[in-house]
């Protein structure tokens, strides 16, 4: 490889983790393109990288929809010449009783977290492959992605198919130098558990913010997760010190769950 800049793309960091995994991984040295379904928010997060000088492009699409994704890696590659690490981070959750689900909710669901990240991998494999240099694939998992939670069912049938994906596409890319991991956070302070918070408590009947006090009490370190947490670590997954780790679904929560 030449002396360009290593490039990675981060999806749905408009706001929150990826917002905070796009920061590090331009604090690391990396170009960075920045996704987000909605181009406002993308585009403000590459202004504030740009004013700290990094270079970053915005590269708006919805991850659901696989021909938007592969025009998404298209023109980050045009742009920043290359593809190095690809992160499959935008996701969104459900709050409901099984018993609720509904054929909508649940295809939602599965679009955007489960297809969203088969897609990304499938167009970031596609670039590192002609590429020739092999890279990174890191996958946003869960705690969820390990054990289910009470009016979590979609969300965590997701991201358990988060996981087999990331294992099986680990095998598949592994003769390719390709690594494939999944970053599993925990309960992270974010709009999204602020989210989940509410809706718990208007399907229980409870006061807002029960749920989230009985999710800290099952943390190790008694703190909520920051994004920055999450941006750390997967800082290490896209370096080199991550080279021969793959197939992995790596838990950074706290100590919510042990193995």
């Amino acid at each position: 490889m030449s002396d360009m800049k290593k490039v990675a793309l981060v999806t749905g960091a408009g706001m929150g983790i990826g917002k905070a995994i796009a920061q590090r991984l331009a604090s690391d040295g990396f170009a960075v393109a920045v996704n987000d379904v909605s181009e406002e928010n993308a585009r403000a997060t590459v202004a504030e990288l740009q004013a700290g000088g990094a270079t970053a492009v915005a590269v708006a699409a919805d991850v659901s929809n696989r021909e938007q994704v592969f025009a998404m890696v298209d023109r980050a590659v045009t742009e920043l010449g290359r593809l190095d690490v690809m992160v499959c981070n935008a996701g969104i959750v459900q709050v409901d009783p099984v018993m609720t689900i509904t054929e909508k909710d649940f295809d939602r669901i599965f679009a955007i977290n489960v297809k969203g990240v088969l897609w990304c991998a499938q167009a970031a494999a596609q670039q590192m492959i002609a590429q020739g240099e092999g890279g990174k694939i890191l996958n946003a998992g869960s705690v969820a992605s390990f054990t289910g939670q009470p009016l979590l069912g979609t969300y965590t049938a997701s991201k358990f198919g988060v996981r087999a994906l990331t294992q099986v596409m680990a095998r598949e890319f592994a003769g390719h130098g390709i690594t494939v991991n999944a970053y599993c956070p925990g309960i992270v302070d974010t709009g999204m558990w602020e989210t989940i918070d509410g809706r718990a408590s208007e399907v229980l009947g409870t006061e807002r913010g029960v749920m989230l006090e009985k999710a800290q009490d099952m943390i190790a370190l008694k703190r909520l997760e920051q994004p920055q947490d999450v941006a750390r670590f997967v800082s290490f997954l896209a370096s080199e010190g991550s080279d021969y780790i793959t197939g992995q679904c790596m838990m950074v929560d706290g100590g919510i769950i042990m193995s």
